[in-house]
């Protein structure tokens, strides 16, 4: 006798798919590991993660926390949107600041004005202070070359580093967790999602960003072929020519190393079609630590890094 199979994926959209994944991440962690947190910092990548927490442990609480290690020059619109979200989603805070580090001495300030280099100390001692042996991070693969190296369940040793060498299989599905003591791992629920993805899903799920997502009037200076905004980061410098300009940034972070781009784009829809046009992604084309050396981010993520 034969029979007819109908699989539920042929129901389902490209964006079910991609959160139904995500969802069986953020349970399979919650399952396997003691003390997990979820790094938050205001951007659309975390908000998504922690959108899709929600829908994962729902109706109960999100059963961990979420960390920020703050540079202390983030930009004012997402930090209010941070502290807004996690009180919406009921999530306690805990916050690293770099400002900390380099007023007790342990960091120093970089020549070119950039503190996102300086935040694998914050994290590392966050981590290790708290216990913590499993951290949600927003990372993609299709971001950067270093991240598309980088397995869902990413083992990190005692030092808080990554070896692209001790990376583990993950056949069907299946995600190894073990580790030593002093070990933790870095797991990553949108790994197989883009750019575009996130925006969709943004879309769909209409879930409210930081207004800086969107176009506005704001002043900024070009260094280097990047649009920044002045700050007390140290720019801009004599030299720099201030103006106002209508953009917007595809993603945030430092202000001294995140940069804006010219765009007309208003509401979701709009930056859906801005991506689909765009032939750069979103951190080669508006991160500026990422242009310091070719392996810029892979060395970070060695030492620690996100």
């Amino acid at each position: 006798m034969w029979f007819t199979y109908v699989t539920a994926t042929s129901k389902l959209t490209q964006l079910d798919l991609l959160e139904s994944e995500a969802v069986h991440i953020m349970r399979e962690t919650a399952g396997t590991f003691e003390r997990t947190v979820l790094l938050f910092s205001g951007g659309k990548d975390s908000i998504v993660m922690l959108h899709l927490a929600a829908k994962a442990f729902a109706p109960a609480r999100i059963p961990f926390v979420a960390l920020h290690v703050d540079t202390g020059h983030n930009f004012p619109e997402v930090l209010d949107f941070r502290d807004k979200c996690v009180e919406k989603y009921g999530i306690e805070l805990k916050v690293a600041l770099v400002q900390d580090y380099i007023d007790a001495g342990k960091l120093e300030e970089r020549d070119d004005g950039t503190r996102n280099p300086l935040q694998t100390l914050p994290l590392l001692d966050a981590i290790n202070s708290n216990k913590y042996d499993a951290v949600f991070g927003g990372g993609r693969r299709d971001e950067e070359k270093a991240r598309a190296k980088e397995r869902i369940f990413s083992l990190r040793n005692e030092f808080g580093q990554w070896d692209p060498k001790r990376q583990r299989p993950e056949l069907w599905d299946l995600y190894n967790g073990r580790h030593k003591p002093g070990e933790h791992v870095r797991v990553f629920p949108l790994s197989n999602w883009t750019e575009f993805d996130i925006w969709q899903y943004i879309a769909r799920e209409k879930i409210d960003l930081p207004s800086i997502y969107f176009a506005h009037t704001r002043s900024v200076f070009n260094r280097s072929g990047m649009w920044l905004a002045p700050g007390e980061w140290g720019g801009p410098k004599s030299s720099e020519e201030v103006k106002p300009l209508q953009v917007r940034y595809r993603t945030v972070g430092d202000m001294s190393c995140t940069g804006a781009v010219v765009s007309s784009a208003v509401t979701v829809e709009e930056i859906i079609v801005e991506i689909l046009a765009s032939t750069v992604t979103e951190r080669g084309a508006t991160r500026a630590d990422d242009k310091l050396s070719e392996a810029a981010m892979e060395d970070r993520k060695r030492e620690g890094y996100f």
